[in-house]
């Protein structure tokens, strides 16, 4: 009962330092993707209006997306359109890439698109998300699927 109770012992402490240096490890590799993300939040001029416009029209979708949740047709409609909004995002950079000096303080456009991608198609998509674990979420509680579920046990087991 000792050897087992200490090979369980060295066990622990061995995991224990397994997950002690796994830890450390993510936190410093981390560390320079915080740092890069930290400079680029600080880059930007959020108080410009057209990105205050962006984020407001964001948090407008954001809503709408939430309080129609239980419309279907509209959610559909509703995650289309933000999947329009993020393939038509290239288009839009090289636009605004064009045309910046009329509306921003300085040129965020680069020829790749990454600011583009973080503040416009980057909400967009978490909004698509949401909508669409809103709909599976509501297609597999709804009493017709759960009524489906039943009749389909129902079959199983006559069959047997």
């Amino acid at each position: 009962m000792e050897a087992l109770k200490s090979a369980m012992d060295q066990h622990l402490d061995q995991m224990a330092d397994l997950v002690q240096k796994l830890s450390s490890e993510l936190r410093s590799g981390l560390q320079p993707a915080y740092e890069n993300f930290m400079g680029f939040f600080h880059a930007i001029d959020w108080t410009e209006p057209w990105l205050m416009g962006m984020m407001g029209f964001h948090v407008f979708l954001l809503i709408v997306a939430i309080f129609s949740r239980k419309n279907t047709n509209f959610q559909m409609g509703l995650f289309f359109l933000t999947l329009a909004g993020v393939r038509l995002a290239e288009i839009l950079n090289r636009i605004l890439g064009n045309n910046w000096r009329s509306f921003a303080t300085q040129n965020y456009f680069d020829p790749h698109g990454i600011f583009l991608s973080a503040v416009w198609s980057g909400p967009l998509l978490v909004i698509a998300c949401l909508i669409l674990v809103s709909h599976f979420f509501l297609t597999f509680h709804s009493p017709s699927f759960l009524l489906l579920v039943h009749c389909q046990c129902l079959m199983i087991s006559s069959c047997r």
